[in-house]
């Protein structure tokens, strides 16, 4: 109906092109104008005012000589007052911007190595902006904004890249786990020359206590018991600790037994013997 009474809608956010006997006249706003066909007037054709985004992928390699595909995001709007410029000169906007893009990654991107593409992708969107900005200008196109969004390297490039990671960790783990363990070995050493320290303390305790109480002994039998002599003494000292030996070994159902000659006429031999140990003993930790 619209039609026939010469009338046309134009949606919100987009512009018409009214051409009278095909020469461009004027750019219909948004709302309802009035298009006499019969006069030769008609719409020519929309253009939309909106943002869109084109999504370009461009394959490249770096300055080490590995190949990456460079993932670009671009997003672009045709310009109100420029409505005549996006219409009639550019054919496929979306082919021009994606010839542009490709030739600003490819200028761009051999330039740097791997890692650094990765550290400088705000560059190269900058470089692609700019760019695209200067040449689109001129068709009546703004670049709203320019993003790089994926860099995607060789299969078996990122597979080597994730196992030099992987080694790389594993080597500081195992060299922080043989730290932890010298630490462990270290403490360990200290807590055991310390134990040793210890015991070598209370041994010599207990042996100068053995001393000192064997001396007592000897200095009291001595005077309760007129005519014995200090050898007489350490021979019955000695047997009696032989005998309380046998004892506790004899009580005890899980010690091993211990077979020497014994008989009532040995006892001297025995006191000999144990005298003599002892005397080696201690000539031996001097």
């Amino acid at each position: 109906m619209g039609q026939v009474f010469g009338c046309v809608q134009v949606e919100q956010s987009s512009v018409a092109i009214k051409e009278v006997f095909g020469k461009y006249d004027d750019v219909l706003e948004p709302g309802c104008h009035c298009v006499p066909w019969c006069l030769g007037s008609r719409v020519a054709g929309a253009l939309s005012l909106r943002v869109k985004q084109l999504d370009v992928r461009c394959e490249t390699k770096t300055k080490d000589n590995v190949f990456v595909t460079v993932v670009a995001s671009i997003q672009y709007r045709a310009l109100a007052e420029k409505t005549v410029d996006a219409y009639y000169k550019l054919s496929n906007t979306r082919a021009q911007i994606q010839s542009y893009v490709f030739d600003v990654i490819r200028a761009s991107v051999p330039k740097m190595e791997l890692d650094a593409t990765f550290e400088q992708k705000n560059e190269i969107a900058k470089a692609v902006e700019e760019e695209l900005e200067k040449a689109m200008s001129a068709y009546g196109y703004e670049i709203v904004q320019t993003l790089i969004v994926d860099i995607e390297p060789d299969e078996h490039v990122k597979r080597a890249m994730n196992e030099i990671n992987a080694a790389a960790r594993m080597r500081v783990a195992a060299k922080e786990k043989a730290e932890a363990e010298k630490i462990l070995q270290i403490k360990r050493a200290e807590g055991e020359a310390e134990a040793k320290y210890l015991a070598g303390l209370g041994i010599a305790r207990q042996r100068q206590a053995i001393v000192d109480g064997l001396r007592d002994s000897v200095l009291a039998f001595s005077e309760n018991v007129p005519g014995t002599t200090s050898k007489d003494i350490m021979d019955m000292v000695l047997m009696t600790q032989y005998f309380d030996t046998m004892k506790d070994i004899g009580a005890s159902s899980k010690s091993n037994a211990v077979f020497i000659p014994h008989g009532p006429g040995a006892v001297q031999d025995v006191a000999s013997q144990i005298r003599n140990g002892l005397l080696q003993g201690n000539a031996s930790e001097c």
